[in-house]
């Protein structure tokens, strides 16, 4: 009996979170499909553009010393 009690909690709590869990996916699922294909899910306004994240290292040319500097280095 008291395995019987502990299993309604336990189960109303596991329907709570997938009603939770499916109407967080409602709102956000469109947001997420067009991430995963790249594409931007809302236009972009007058004042957005778009960013730039990551760049790439400059390399810099190596410099041609004198032969007193390599020695005292």
């Amino acid at each position: 009996m008291i395995a019987a009690l502990g299993t309604l909690p336990f189960l109303a709590t596991l329907w709570l979170l997938v009603v939770l869990g499916a109407s967080a996916l409602e709102e956000s699922g469109a947001k997420i499909t067009a991430a995963l294909k790249g594409e931007s899910k809302e236009p972009l306004t007058v004042g957005q553009r778009p960013v730039r994240l990551r760049t790439r290292a400059q390399c810099t040319k190596p410099i041609c010393v004198n032969a007193e500097w390599r020695v005292a280095a």
